[in-house]
């Protein structure tokens, strides 16, 4: 068990950062990204139904005048919240689109070139052109490198004659769990792989 300060927060091989918990509802449908704060209020609450993970975090409080000792709270890295439990649907709701979703999704690849970069130089790719009707949702855009961005200007990739490598797709809620949070641990990350869609890309991205 790592022990985890409330002003620094220490997490496996010695790197520094903050853990965010994963929470589930009653059934085990993945739900949301907390911090270890609001992780503590739920314990503190009795909220908590069950928990799993490899990984598991003792935060220290403050210390007793009376005792000496200091207060301190466990949970694990994968908790349960008591409640009504999430209805099927919204584990299909569309998540937000942002351009750091988007690239994890398509694995800062670009549709066109099939070019592998960082982010800052990808941009956002709407398969048919704004200005021509389509919209900026997840089944009309893709990961673009700048170059070929500009040469497909605002044509449709068969009238730029660039054809799509892979085709977009809007992710559930589990991968969107994983698009967003680029310090998920290893046990959160095999959580979250078991309810992927079968044409997820980020079976093998590395978190």
């Amino acid at each position: 068990m790592h022990a985890v300060d409330v002003s620094d927060v220490l997490i496996g091989r010695g790197r520094s950062r903050r853990p965010w918990i994963l929470t589930l509802d009653i059934n085990g449908r993945p739900h949301r990204w907390v911090s270890w704060q609001a992780a503590c209020t739920y314990h503190a609450r009795g909220m908590v139904a069950w928990s799993i993970g490899d990984e598991a975090f003792r935060i220290l409080g403050g210390t007793s005048r009376i005792t000496g000792q200091r207060s301190s709270m466990s949970s694990q890295s994968i908790i349960a919240i008591k409640g009504r439990a999430l209805r099927p649907a919204s584990f299909r709701q569309v998540p937000p689109l942002s351009n750091r979703e988007l690239f994890r999704r398509d694995r800062h690849t670009c549709a066109y070139c099939g070019t592998t970069l960082p982010g800052a130089q990808l941009t956002r790719d709407h398969v048919e052109p704004v200005s021509r009707g389509g919209r900026d949702v997840w089944m009309n855009v893709v990961t673009a490198c700048r170059h070929c961005n500009q040469k497909k200007d605002n044509k449709r990739p068969e009238q730029a004659g660039m054809a799509l490598l892979y085709a977009p797709y809007v992710p559930n809620k589990a991968e969107f769990l994983i698009l967003s949070n680029r310090n998920i641990l290893a046990d959160q990350m095999d959580f979250l792989l078991q309810h992927l869609p079968s044409q997820s890309r980020v079976r093998d991205l590395d978190a």
